[in-house]
């Protein structure tokens, strides 16, 4: 078992502290992905001796991360969204930034929809040949 897994969380003047066992049980994804997203510059954990220690900063972070892959982003499009969370531009510029971001996702797969759509009407066509042949041939 790791020696992270036992670290009690402390508070500070920011509030609470969680560890990466903790973070990755609430999310339900591996300690191995938290440590990826650090290394990207999507989290700054401290250190309590050789444990990292998450913010409530680093848990939002996390949290909008995990929601931009579950839209499609990519991890640089997310690092600019999530950096300006912390901005003090205040939310209009990252709501403006965050729709265009959308837009284009949108734009994307919907082209991705078009392309598909396509494709199995190709399919369906095809089918629909060999199917008349093996008829005629019995």
């Amino acid at each position: 078992m790791s020696t992270q897994a036992s670290v009690a969380p402390t508070s500070d003047s920011n509030g609470r502290l969680f560890t990466i066992t903790e973070l990755a049980a609430e999310f339900d994804i591996t300690p191995r992905a938290i440590r990826f997203y650090e290394d990207m510059g999507l989290l700054e954990p401290s250190r309590a001796g050789r444990n990292r220690v998450y913010t409530h900063r680093d848990r939002t972070r996390l949290k909008l991360t995990l929601r931009g892959k579950r839209l499609g982003l990519t991890l640089q499009e997310i690092k600019q969204l999530v950096d300006m969370y912390d901005a003090s531009t205040g939310a209009a510029p990252q709501l403006k930034a965050f729709l265009q971001v959308l837009q284009q996702h949108r734009q994307a797969l919907e082209q991705q929809l078009d392309d598909i759509e396509i494709t199995l009407a190709e399919i369906s066509q095809h089918e629909e040949r060999c199917q008349s042949l093996l008829a005629e041939r019995k």
